[in-house]
């Protein structure tokens, strides 16, 4: 279906005698064209351009200003005037792709001396403009095609990974016929957290959870769905099962990891957004331990939010002691007498006993990796004895403080 796109990128591109872009709804690059040979100067003339087709995304700038002059509801063409302060040096010609009234993407044309006199304001006036628009409507169609495919294959990817025992099995034999031969090769599942799902500033159009669409047309990612209430605070997630050469190479799954974490919808929503993180669960030949793989992802993607140095995309079998911990409740991580330690007042102090912990207890370690004087570090120590009552040369003790320390990040 990739090559369908293209095909009809290309048929704008030379109706319209300018290179054409074609964008999801969500601004994720899905094909471009040239034309007359001179895309390399477009490139380096438009950096608006030159990102989308190397990064594959607009930057959230470029989207605002754009979004402003209402493509999200066009009927017809729009000319969008550039704007320095947004990046965008040129205008553009935007024409919508829609489906049944629904604006599921964008095909984008610079707007220069090519088509400085394409009259829009009688769009079908133009045989060139009427000829981009029939072929925009059949990009709409294809597009919405592609989302009701990946709906079906989102709602059984769901069922399999978080329903009950009873439908697991119709699920998995649903699934595992509508991927074919995939089904039964090395797959792995992605968890991306947290995730934006419809009703949390979005319309209910179909698809507006972000878990079918182009998104599930990119290259290696077999089915996508979003998991509501998948983390302890009820944030949701995505699941994604990505096809694999082998499971000894789960490189496939962290480029789309990566693209993931570049969906406006990776980060949750509210006044502040969270940082998002992906997980890898443990890769995986067919559908019949997808369940646990997808705990372990979710678990993986818990980790890189609790410990930067794992992230934005961790693997399960690289999180260490939060394999243990991720499966813990949130009551019984919170001990009580690491409660009082945990509060905003002593934040410094529990960084403190943290850093001497994962140090294995060495003072002198410690110091420097938190700038501080040996004599501040025993101070400090003591302090975090008197809070917790924990006597930090028991073995038990200091097992106890930095399990709670590690499951506090969680």
């Amino acid at each position: 279906m990739r090559g369908d796109y293209q095909q009809l990128v290309d048929e704008i591109s030379a109706a319209l005698g300018a290179p054409a872009t074609l964008e999801d709804r969500d601004f994720g690059l899905i094909a471009f064209g040239a034309h007359g040979g001179d895309d390399d100067v477009e490139l380096t003339m438009d950096p608006v351009r030159t990102r989308s087709i190397l990064q594959r995304r607009s930057t959230a700038a470029v989207r605002a200003w754009f979004e402003a002059f209402g493509i999200a509801r066009a009927q017809a063409p729009l000319r969008i005037p550039p704007d320095p302060a947004a990046g965008v040096f040129k205008g553009r010609i935007c024409l919508p792709v829609r489906h049944r009234g629904v604006v599921l993407g964008y095909v984008w044309l610079l707007d220069d001396e090519h088509l400085a006199g394409l009259d829009l304001t009688e769009p079908f006036a133009d045989p060139r403009l009427a000829q981009a628009m029939e072929t925009a409507a059949r990009i709409g169609a294809l597009l919405a095609a592609e989302a009701r495919a990946g709906a079906e294959l989102g709602e059984l990817l769901r069922e399999l990974l978080t329903g009950r025992p009873a439908g697991r099995d119709a699920a998995r034999a649903a699934l595992r016929e509508a991927l074919g031969q995939a089904g039964d090769g090395p797959l792995a599942v992605v968890a991306v957290a947290p995730w934006r799902t419809a009703g949390e500033g979005d319309s209910d159009e179909p698809g507006a959870d972000g878990s079918t669409g182009s998104l599930a047309g990119q290259s290696g990612v077999a089915a996508l769905c979003a998991v509501p209430n998948a983390l302890p605070d009820g944030a949701a997630a995505l699941a994604a099962l990505i096809r694999l050469r082998a499971t000894s190479t789960p490189a496939p799954a962290h480029t789309a990891a990566d693209r993931l974490l570049r969906s406006p919808r990776a980060g949750g929503s509210g006044v502040r957004p969270l940082r998002a993180t992906a997980g890898l669960g443990t890769p995986r030949r067919g559908l019949a331990e997808l369940p646990a793989a997808w705990r372990e992802a979710l678990a993986a993607a818990r980790a890189a939010a609790a410990e930067a140095r794992l992230g934005p995309v961790a693997e399960w079998a690289a999180i260490g002691p939060y394999r243990v911990l991720s499966a813990l409740p949130a009551e019984a991580a919170a001990d009580p007498s690491v409660l009082p330690l945990l509060a905003p007042a002593h934040t410094e102090l529990a960084r403190t006993a943290e850093v001497f912990l994962d140090c294995a207890g060495q003072a002198g370690r410690t110091a420097a990796a938190l700038g501080i004087h040996r004599q501040t570090l025993y101070y400090r120590l003591s302090r975090v004895e008197q809070l917790t009552g924990l006597d930090l040369d028991d073995g038990e003790g200091r097992l106890l403080l930095h399990m709670a320390l590690k499951a506090g990040r969680l």
